[in-house]
């Protein structure tokens, strides 16, 4: 009885050892991704951070400034761009930023441009009108790409196919905090400063409005791609810790089947030595 429960424990050991090896690797692996999407992400941010410059000094310092990318409407469609994951095993990260734009989206008139296999499939299943799916394009993914989703975009909000566009990403604060946003993209609130009526200092040509609307999706496709990199780490640093956390489970249930081990072994063993004992005591 003890032999059979002995050998039970002994490949249950084994099993979770097996599984412990699994997600210890996956552990290094996320941690190694982890570094170089937050390498991307800092490495992106200047470029972005100098569009954002101009159109604020644009918007801001041109009292007779007009672009359709500001232009407000009664919204009767949405866009929404939504980033979540290609693959599971990373906590809460897939599901809350898909449950925000779920959220966000009952109701209403909405569109979805799907970034992530998670999210193709997420919002598939819920029969969503998906105008495009991306899937395993956040690792490796290019300002061109991202500049490919930009005029997909402007041009549903140009053609007055959609009247307003959110993008839905994960932030990534530290390796233990990720939270998921939503950031109003089109259109575009004007910027001002403390002196909104002072006289522009910077001469446009053509004009001003002109420059602004080549610059936009430029602003957009940076904002895309900034947004799929912090997702990106925000996955990877999410499933750093689930692996981390299993990994302590699996080690933790190793100890305690251990235990089990040693005292199933102690019992049988104890067993031996009382039938050794009485064998010898009924010869006697």
């Amino acid at each position: 009885m003890a032999t059979g429960s002995m050998k039970d424990i002994k490949r249950r050991i084994k099993s979770v050892e097996s599984t412990m090896q699994i997600t210890k690797a996956m552990e290094l692996v996320a941690s190694s991704k982890l570094r170089k999407a937050k390498q991307r992400a800092e490495d992106s941010r200047p470029f972005f951070n100098a569009l954002y410059e101009i159109m604020s000094e644009i918007s801001a310092e041109n009292s007779d400034f007009s672009s359709p990318y500001t232009q407000k409407r009664d919204v009767k469609k949405s866009l929404y761009i939504v980033i979540a994951g290609d693959r599971g095993l990373a906590g809460g990260y897939n599901s809350n930023v898909l449950r925000l734009a779920e959220r966000d989206a009952e109701g209403k008139d909405v569109k979805i441009l799907a970034i992530g296999k998670k999210a193709v499939e997420f919002f598939s299943k819920r029969d969503a009108d998906i105008l495009e799916g991306y899937a395993g394009i956040a690792e490796t993914i290019t300002s061109e790409e991202t500049r490919v989703l930009s005029d997909i975009v402007t041009k549903q909000f140009l053609d007055r196919e959609v009247d307003e566009v959110k993008l839905y990403f994960t932030e990534f604060v530290s390796t233990l905090n990720q939270k998921p946003r939503r950031l109003p993209v089109l259109p575009i609130a004007r910027y001002s400063k403390k002196d909104a009526n002072q006289r522009s200092l910077t001469s446009y040509d053509p004009s001003a409005e002109q420059v602004y609307e080549k610059i936009v999706p430029q602003y957009i496709s940076g904002l895309i791609f900034g947004a799929v990199v912090e997702s990106y780490a925000s996955e990877q640093g999410a499933r750093r810790v689930a692996m981390e956390a299993a990994t302590d489970n699996a080690n933790e249930m190793i100890d305690e089947l251990s235990l089990l081990y040693n005292r199933a072994r102690q019992a049988s063993i104890t067993q031996e030595i009382s039938e050794i004992v009485s064998g010898a005591k009924g010869q006697g």
